[in-house]
């Protein structure tokens, strides 16, 4: 796959990759073919501020993107047409997809989960318990919990949480920063497969670690030598057997180019 502007999300739908661009204000998400992952088309969202994070449903056929400028999410279908936006009210970071077809917004400095309906009504919102700084990303599990990934450098503590509907921390994987095998720098996103096991982009450690439905250490998936970038996001083929790692160069603290490494599992 090309090398191109920084990479900002990926997601996969049946036999396309979508590719989330940043730094550009039309063509955003690049359309590949899954096998040949050759380039097919490109999507534009028109009026997108700063890029975060794409998912992609395949029960409404659509794809949303979270804006942190905007403090919005964008709605597109896949055919390229009818494009809606709706506030987040708070700056949005990784989303997901709920088992009813909605959407998970992870706002990060409000320390907040917010879900919402496939047209962007709030549904509830769940403030995260004082120990979760900085969250990154949120995934439900089959079983309809939800599990956190939160921490930084300036985090005391660097985790992947299951929580409760309080918002508090019902278990956990992690501790203080760190890159041993019980300990991450900036886990960053997750993606589950269907054996509820959890993928986890461990960003400063640059690679991607494995913990089983529990929250225990499996293994590293990923390792810096097959990444060389700096792992950004994550996506899982289930059908294929493959982990899409969307990985950018980073120069002085700046992501200067992007592309998408695909790993066999």
């Amino acid at each position: 796959m090309k090398t191109g502007t920084p990479v900002r999300g990926v997601a996969s739908l049946d036999d396309h990759l979508y590719v989330l661009r940043g730094n550009k204000s039309s063509e955003q998400i690049e359309v590949y073919d899954i096998d040949s992952y050759c380039l097919l088309h490109c999507l534009t969202i028109l009026g997108l501020g700063a890029a975060v994070d794409i998912v992609v449903c395949g029960h409404n056929r659509c794809a949303y993107v979270s804006d942190s400028s905007q403090k919005s999410v964008h709605k597109l279908r896949l055919s390229g047409a009818a494009i809606t936006q709706w506030p987040v009210k708070d700056i949005p970071a990784g989303l997901s997809l709920t088992d009813k077809h909605g959407v998970l917004a992870t706002c990060r400095k409000a320390r907040k989960i917010k879900e919402f309906t496939e047209e962007g009504k709030l549904l509830r919102e769940i403030v995260l318990s004082p120990s979760v700084c900085w969250p990154w990303h949120t995934v439900q599990m089959s079983s309809g919990e939800l599990i956190v990934c939160h921490g930084d450098r300036d985090d005391p503590l660097n985790r992947v949480c299951l929580i409760g509907s309080d918002g508090q921390v019902v278990n956990s994987y992690g501790g203080p920063p760190g890159s041993t095998r019980q300990r991450m720098d900036t886990p960053a996103y997750m993606a589950v497969d269907s054996n509820g096991c959890i993928f986890v982009i461990d960003r400063n450690n640059d690679r991607v670690l494995l913990l089983s439905p529990s929250l225990t250490y499996l293994r590293e998936v990923v390792s810096h030598e097959q990444l060389q970038w700096k792992p950004y996001r994550l996506s899982i083929d289930v059908k294929r057997r493959r982990l899409y790692v969307a990985v950018n160069e980073c120069k002085y603290s700046t992501y200067t180019a992007g592309r998408v490494i695909v790993l066999n599992l």
